[in-house]
């Protein structure tokens, strides 16, 4: 085959012609970018006896609460130690700051509600409220402040800590923040059904928050000033989807107000989109598992499912893990036993020891260290996150596949019938004992073309993945994890930590727990 005959060129470059413009131009290579990082949506507590680097990036009470500009707190909360709470404002203001306290002990010789009535009168800024308790085995076991400053903005905080010194101490709790919301310009109307509004949008938490607010306004006024004020505030840079519990009786099918409960989960989760990357597991982390039930109908049924839906139908059935753990890790914890007594479970009644058989295979450690757990998976990278030796009191449920985190939800609520609320009656009614709040997260909802990653030690991303252009990803969203990665199965013979047992093996300071 003949070459074509090259162009010959007719004449030399002229003198004045620059050398630049003279050579042949090769167009740079594309730069291989890296994606944006986001920091986690929600942080981890500090633990004073850990050291520095695993306290990168976490919050102590008095990071929430010290700025003088806080004008006004209300606190919502199971337990209260009020000299605690105020002891965490700053000490030229606090005994300016109108300071409102939830609970739900609403029996008048309940020794709680006493002596939280004779801390609160060493205050003359704290006013105490009592939360409408209308099932027999329900707490208020909601966690939330929610802050006014001098300079007009407002800030909304969920977390899982109990207001005592022990869950703010060595107790793993996390922390949700909203950003300062600026306050309105003008008036605005709060009439609007959540269904006028997207799952995840600002303006859809605030109607969603606002209404279970009003909850409490049921039998007499506790929350009104509270929701009158908020109306004034702009929530459009939320980017969360609240998931609340109010006790009572509620329709699960009446989509014009607020879902409660296991529906709630359930409504929004069908807004959320989950990557199709073949398995995924759907890990419940948390510190107290009720009386279910001799079954599992209740766990599969009404808690589990609703936890597998998605905006992209036809995905596999995803895998559920709960992690608990043993007395093997409440053992060498910071607090040792003491710890323990904020974990429970029970296993003694023949009806608890059958949920502890379908329990059982899905339960996983803590702390992936226990001598008699199972043997770990060789092919999965050891992820640390700095808490194994700080007992769990935070509660989050992650769904998660190979590659990333399709959401998670930080959150009070246990695994209880309590909290969650009971199976759908055949009119759709739910009935629910307990106040619960959490939020939920999910990558696309913080950063358009983002996938979202756990973060260990830090609230960053490690930023180490490269925008192919098959995946699209601008941005990688952090979540900042509680626990160790692989998690480790319990084996056959173990059994998850009972408060109400008796421990004779002595803990890591030589104590027992009789």
């Amino acid at each position: 085959m003949n070459r074509p005959v090259k162009r010959q060129r007719m004449e030399e470059p002229d003198a004045q012609t620059p050398e630049s413009l003279q050579r042949s131009v090769t167009p740079p290579k594309k730069r291989d970018r890296k994606p944006t990082v986001v920091k986690s949506p929600w942080q981890l507590t500090w633990i004073r006896d850990l050291p520095e680097s695993d306290n990168q990036d976490a919050v102590t009470l008095k990071d929430l609460l010290s700025d003088p500009l806080i004008s006004e707190c209300w606190e919502f909360n199971f337990l209260h130690d009020i000299p605690f709470l105020m002891d965490s404002f700053d000490p030229d203001t606090r005994h300016l700051v109108k300071v409102h306290l939830v609970h739900g002990f609403w029996k008048r010789e309940d020794m709680n509600r006493i002596a939280l009535e004779t801390a609160a009168s060493e205050f003359e800024n704290v006013k105490i409220h009592i939360a409408p308790m209308p099932e027999m085995f329900g707490t208020h076991h909601s966690k939330m402040m929610i802050l006014f400053r001098h300079d007009d903005t407002a800030q909304v905080i969920i977390h899982t800590a109990n207001m005592i010194p022990k869950d703010w101490t060595n107790m793993t709790n996390g922390v949700w923040k909203s950003p300062l919301l600026p306050k309105l310009s003008g008036a605005q109307s709060i009439q609007a059904s959540p269904e006028d509004h997207s799952v995840g949008s600002g303006q859809r938490f605030k109607i969603d928050l606002l209404n279970y607010l009003k909850a409490y306004d049921t039998r007499r006024i506790v929350c009104k000033p509270l929701t009158d004020e908020l109306t004034h505030y702009d929530f459009s840079s939320i980017k969360a989807a609240l998931i609340a519990s109010v006790p009572g009786k509620h329709d699960s099918r009446d989509m014009s107000e607020t879902s409660w409960g296991w529906a709630a989960l359930k409504r929004c989760l069908q807004h959320v989109p989950c990557q199709d990357h073949g398995d995924s597991d759907i890990v419940v982390q948390v510190s107290s598992i009720a009386t279910l039930g001799a079954k599992d109908d209740w766990l599969q049924k009404t808690l589990f499912e609703p936890l597998t839906r998605s905006k992209n139908p036809g995905l596999g059935q995803p895998r559920f893990k709960v992690v608990f753990p043993t007395a093997d890790e409440i053992r060498p914890s910071l607090d040792g036993y003491a710890s323990g007594g904020s974990i429970h479970t029970k296993i003694q009644s023949s009806q608890q020891a059958k949920q502890l058989e379908y329990l059982r295979p899905v339960f996983h450690h803590w702390a992936n260290d226990s001598p008699r757990g199972a043997k770990l998976p060789e092919d999965t990278p050891f992820r640390d996150s700095g808490r194994k030796r700080a007992a769990p009191h935070i509660k989050t449920y992650i769904r998660s596949n190979k590659s990333s985190i399709d959401w998670g939800l930080l959150t009070s609520a246990n695994i209880s019938k309590q909290a969650w609320g009971e199976a759908a009656r055949p009119t759709g009614e739910i009935r629910i004992a307990s106040w619960e709040i959490g939020v939920l997260v999910w990558p696309e909802l913080i950063e358009r073309d983002s996938i979202m990653m756990g973060t260990f030690k830090t609230d960053m991303p490690e930023n180490t993945h490269s925008t192919g252009e098959k995946d699209g990803c601008k941005s990688i969203v952090g979540l900042r994890m509680p626990y160790n990665t692989p998690l480790q199965r319990y084996a056959s013979e173990e059994i998850p930590w009972v408060a109400s047992m008796s421990h004779t093996e002595p803990d890591w300071a030589g104590r027992t727990w009789i």
